[in-house]
C-alpha cells in the first residue's frame, strides 16, 4: 500500500478522484468520521487525495516529501490519541504543546518542522472535505535552527568520492556522479532517461525537477565517459539510464559501495554529494546566481545553504588593506 501511494502517481491520482468525485455530504461524512475514529489509513487517504489534487504539485509530489507526511500524521495521530484530542476542535493550548513534546523528544529543529508541515496538512486536507474550520497549527511557533545546514550536513569531501568511483559498478558510478557532478536530487536522478542525455553536447535536461521545472545541466568529462560506458552496454532495455526506481534502493546500493570502500561512517545519503556539486561549481565561478540556476534552486539564499565556504576564503582579500 505504501509503496504504491509513494511511488506511482497514478495510483495517487485514481485514489483522489475517488475522494473528490464524492458528493460534499459524503466527504465531509467520511472525513469527520475518520478523524472521529482517529484512523490513520482513512486521515492519510484524506490527506493524499488532497495533496495530489489541490496543491501546485499535485501527483508530482516527490516520494521524500510524501513520506515525510505519512510519518508525520502517523506521529500527530499518536500524540492525540495519548492526549484525547478532539482532532476537529483541538484545544487552543494544544497544537502549541504538540510542538513543545515534539521538541522537548529530543528531535531536531528540521524533523519537528516537517512534523508540524504534515500537521498543517492534515487540517488543510480536512477543510477541503468540509469536515472542520479549523486552523490550530497557523499561528503555532515553530523552532528555529540556528545551525547552517551546509554545517550540519556537509559536502561530501573529494577524497571520499574518489574512493567511491573506485570501486564502483558503471550503475553506481553514473548515479553517484549524477549527484556529485551533476548536482542532481535523487529523484531527477533516478527519473533520467537516455532521452535526456545529449553527450556531444555535454548537457543533460533535467526534464522535471522540483516544483516541475525543467532546466539544462552540463556534463562533466567524467559523467560523460560514465554514461557512455552505460550506454555501450548490449540490451539496453530500458528508457532510463538507471536501473534503481526507489529511493530505497538507491541509498542501499550507496552505503553497500561505502561499506565495500571501509567508509561507512562518512555515508550521509543523496543530499551531501549535491552540496559537493554546488560547492565546487561555486569555488570555480565565484557566483551564487549561476549555482543556483545549476541546482535549480529558485532562491540565491538557499543556494548559500549549499555552498561550503572556506574558512580563509577573505585572507587573500584583506592581506593589503
Amino acid at each position: 500500500m505504501t509503496e504504491s501511494l509513494t511511488l506511482y502517481a497514478g495510483d495517487r491520482l485514481a485514489q483522489a478522484r475517488a475522494l473528490a468525485g464524492l458528493s460534499d455530504e459524503a466527504l465531509r461524512v467520511r472525513a469527520i468520521t475518520a478523524a472521529r475514529d482517529k484512523s490513520f489509513e482513512d486521515l492519510w487517504a484524506l490527506t493524499l487525495a488532497y495533496l495530489s489534487s489541490e496543491t501546485s504539485a499535485g501527483v508530482k509530489l516527490s516520494p521524500h516529501t510524501l513520506r515525510a507526511y505519512r510519518k508525520g500524521l502517523e506521529v500527530l495521530l499518536e500524540h492525540a490519541a495519548a492526549n484525547a484530542w478532539n482532532l476537529l476542535h483541538p484545544g487552543r493550548r494544544e497544537p502549541a504543546l504538540y510542538v513543545a513534546a515534539l521538541s522537548a523528544s529530543g528531535l531536531k529543529p528540521a524533523t519537528v518542522l516537517a512534523r508540524v508541515a504534515a500537521a498543517g496538512a492534515l487540517y488543510r486536507a480536512l477543510r477541503w472535505a468540509g469536515a472542520t474550520d479549523a486552523d490550530p497549527f497557523a499561528d503555532v511557533k515553530r523552532p528555529k535552527d540556528r545551525t547552517r545546514g551546509v554545517v550540519k550536513n556537509p559536502p561530501y569531501r573529494e577524497e571520499f568520492v574518489q574512493a567511491l568511483l573506485l570501486e564502483a559498478d558503471p550503475h553506481e558510478a553514473a548515479l553517484l556522479l549524477l549527484l556529485a557532478h551533476a548536482g542532481l536530487r535523487i529523484a531527477e536522478a533516478l527519473a533520467v532517461t537516455w532521452a535526456d542525455v545529449n553527450l556531444p553536447g555535454r548537457r543533460l535536461l533535467v526534464a522535471h525537477g522540483k516544483g516541475d521545472k525543467a532546466r539544462m545541466v552540463p556534463l562533466s568529462a567524467r559523467l560523460r565517459e560514465a554514461l557512455g560506458v552505460l550506454q555501450a552496454q548490449p540490451h539496453q532495455a530500458s528508457d532510463f539510464v538507471l536501473p534503481l526506481r526507489a529511493y530505497s534502493s538507491a541509498y542501499e546500493r550507496l552505503q553497500k559501495l561505502a561499506l565495500k570502500c571501509g567508509r561507512e561512517h562518512e555515508f550521509r545519503g543523496f543530499h551531501a554529494g549535491r552540496k559537493y556539486a554546488g560547492t565546487q561549481l561555486y569555488a570555480a565561478v565565484k557566483d551564487f546566481t549561476r549555482v543556483a540556476g545549476f541546482l535549480g534552486h529558485e532562491q540565491v539564499d538557499t543556494t548559500r545553504r549549499y555552498v561550503e565556504l572556506p574558512e580563509d576564503d577573505l585572507n587573500d582579500a584583506v592581506e593589503h588593506f
